[in-house]
């Protein structure tokens, strides 16, 4: 994996990004490993930025204004899952490999841990998606089960990996 480019910003995305985000979740590499429905709309992308929510962390990988990764953060409502959030992501298929990744979610790492104080941080992955399982492991994220027949892709229904990072907090 080579290092991000210096040229790569990291900023939450706002609603001048929605045609940049759908842009990114249209690529078929992309589309078929996110838990998503192809040819998203912009109206879904309106709604799913929850400009309103100060649990929700959209953050965008920009190269010159270009979305060209997305990672967001949400830090679950429900009271006795407050210490707990989820992430989904995405970097365009020309960028994968070069460290976008790992910028992205070093950093929604960084605000779960030292701004919302979560404990546990949770994904979603095909079970087959190498790089993705690399770049989740190396980040501290360990399998913590396999859902058989989750979601469907290409016609067929694939297997996911449940995964979870999780922060210790002295009581």
């Amino acid at each position: 994996m080579k290092e991000a480019s210096p040229a790569i910003t990291l900023q939450r995305a706002t609603e001048e990004h929605i045609d940049g985000l759908v842009a990114l979740y249209s690529y078929p590499q992309v589309s078929r490993q996110v838990l998503q429905m192809p040819y998203p709309s912009a109206a879904i992308w309106r709604t799913r930025l929850g400009l309103e929510n100060e649990r929700l962390l959209p953050l965008l990988a920009l190269n010159q204004g270009e979305v060209i990764g997305n990672c967001s953060l949400e830090q679950y409502a429900r009271v006795r899952r407050g210490h707990s959030g989820g992430i989904g992501m995405a970097v365009a298929p020309a960028w994968q490999g070069q460290g976008v990744g790992s910028r992205l979610l070093a950093a929604v790492l960084e605000v779960a841990d030292n701004w919302m104080g979560l404990q546990r941080v949770e994904l979603t992955v095909f079970a087959d998606n190498q790089p993705a399982l690399a770049l989740y492991k190396r980040h501290g994220f360990e399998v913590e089960g396999q859902l058989r027949d989750y979601a469907m892709r290409d016609g067929r229904l694939t297997d996911v990996y449940s995964m979870a990072r999780l922060q210790r907090r002295e009581r």
